[in-house]
């Protein structure tokens, strides 16, 4: 009986082991095989490259935000994997494809932007755009005739790298009108540089702090609505949702129509970093003080660095400026907005629309970021402003008519008796 009830022991024992040795082969057989026919479809697509270029082209944005049904087929492949987990991957083509930036073969590549004549190009420009943590930015005018943003990593950078992973992987799935375009990039003999759409008006910080350009209310208005619609697309229409972390006047950047975009994403997290304990990263000045107490980043912290950048359309002051005291004391004096408005704007604006311009950014500053708007109300608001401004000409035009009218009618019927 003894005996029996061993066997049975051990029977179950080794049925177990096998069965759970079998479900190993099996799980490891079924990731081999995807290995491999990735790496058999990446191969039959063509031949590897360097600088992968994007097919909508330089002065092209295509705008999802409306569609989020076709911002989930954009990244259905990005949501599977970790964003630098194709970093450790000695592939080029499964860079390539993860960042979902199209690849083509290096003969046609090359016919549109050479890894040599980046590099050519780098050692002799005399105009300098910027100059940050991941490097200098340089204007350049590629063989194309295309003026491009040449953004290269200092060989010592050490945050530029992941910067630079992170600026590929996102840009490489986030397309909009409100967002920098990122051209193309190039990872060879060392170099890791990325190419932008230039922007011909500069930075937001540059146009209010220290460039020759006088900027309207109309324009302000107008660079507030655009800067909320590229925040709501991260937000609202990115899957998933990216949390920018670095937004400030120097990020945002104009074209030739002085239509607003945001850039620099290097700092950026997707949402699954909302309200996680993450390492503190951004601008001082900009940062939302409820992220340096807590360390957790939330969408709203860019809303509370949106809220520092309306303020700064406001009153032209920097934050490095005291803006936040500013502020403070304009809440608590008569006047209000109206004394701290930048004076370049007095006399030149509809004060109605400032203040309610300022009483939406407040509320984007608030201490509790849960009582902060979300951006998809900021962005409304701002449009509502904006309407109202389109439509005031044509109501007044409307209403010095109907006074003409009604004048001209006076002064008939005076002629009607007079000559009676």
């Amino acid at each position: 009986m003894n005996l029996q009830a061993e066997l049975i022991t051990i029977g179950i024992t080794a049925g177990l082991a096998l069965g759970i040795l079998i479900s190993c082969l099996v799980f490891f057989g079924i990731r081999w095989y995807k290995k491999w026919s990735n790496s058999t479809r990446s191969a039959s697509e063509g031949t590897s490259t360097t600088l992968p270029i994007r097919t909508n082209g330089l002065d092209t944005s295509t705008d999802f935000s409306a569609s989020i049904t076709s911002s989930i087929s954009m990244s259905e492949n990005v949501k599977s994997y970790s964003p630098f987990s194709w970093w450790s991957c000695q592939s080029k083509d499964h860079f390539a494809s993860q960042s979902g930036i199209p690849k083509y073969s290096y003969k046609y590549v090359r016919s549109l932007l050479s890894t040599r004549e980046i590099q050519r190009a780098t050692q002799n420009f005399t105009t300098t755009l910027g100059q940050g943590s991941f490097g200098t930015v340089y204007k350049a005018t590629m063989a194309t005739g295309e003026v491009v943003a040449v953004k290269v990593l200092a060989t010592d950078s050490k945050q530029g790298e992941k910067e630079f992973q992170t600026e590929v992987v996102l840009l490489g799935r986030l397309h909009h009108r409100n967002l920098v375009n990122l051209v193309g990039y190039c990872v060879d003999k060392g170099q890791r540089i990325l190419v932008y759409q230039f922007m011909s008006n500069g930075s937001l910080g540059n146009l209010l702090y220290g460039g020759e350009k006088k900027l309207s209310w109309d324009e302000r208005l107008q660079i507030a609505l655009d800067i909320s619609h590229g925040i709501q697309y991260l937000h609202e229409g990115a899957v998933p949702p990216v949390i920018h972390r670095d937004l400030k006047s120097a990020n945002i950047l104009l074209d030739n129509s002085m239509r607003a975009k945001v850039a620099d994403f290097g700092l950026s997290k997707e949402e699954a970093f909302d309200g996680q304990n993450c390492g503190l990263k951004g601008t001082y000045g900009y940062i939302d003080p409820a992220y340096v107490s807590t360390s957790k980043l939330t969408m709203k912290s860019d809303i509370y660095s949106f809220g520092i950048i309306l303020f700064e359309l406001i009153t032209a002051i920097h934050p490095h400026q005291n803006l936040l005291e500013y502020i403070g004391l304009a809440a608590m004096d008569h006047d209000g907005i109206d004394g701290i408005l930048d004076k370049q704007l007095v006399e030149n604006c509809d004060i109605e629309e400032v203040r309610q311009l300022a009483i939406i950014a407040h509320k984007c500053l608030h201490k509790s970021p849960k009582k902060r708007p979300s951006i998809g109300e900021v962005s409304q608001v701002i449009l509502r402003i904006k309407n109202r401004r389109q439509h005031r000409p044509l109501s007044r035009g409307l209403s010095q008519l109907e006074d003409q009218n009604d004048e001209l009618s006076r002064t008939a019927s005076m002629n009607h008796k007079q000559s009676g």
